[in-house]
């Protein structure tokens, strides 16, 4: 899975903003912290759920089950909103 190119990510020290740019039936805009910017960032190329957990896992202490938790909720609204190629 990937994040379509039709949406922006920008990232700032605490925040993290996913727009939609055209052609997508989403017109909004996704606001989270630090977490989903870790995220985005690991779906702007190929890769799997579990890449994903495997990366974040080497990038933040968190408690057990915390991190894929966090990357199944993110992969869900963003399959809602149509973010993803699959």
């Amino acid at each position: 899975m990937k994040l379509k190119s039709s949406f922006l990510t920008h990232n700032t020290s605490d925040e993290s903003y996913i727009v939609p740019t055209s052609d997508v039936s989403f017109s909004g805009m996704v606001k989270g912290n630090k977490t989903l910017g870790a995220i985005v960032d690991l779906l702007k190329e190929e890769t799997t759920e579990e890449e994903i957990i495997k990366k974040m896992r080497e990038r933040f202490d968190a408690p057990e089950g915390m991190i894929e938790k966090d990357v199944k909720h993110v992969i869900e609204e963003l399959t809602k909103i149509g973010a993803l190629e699959e």
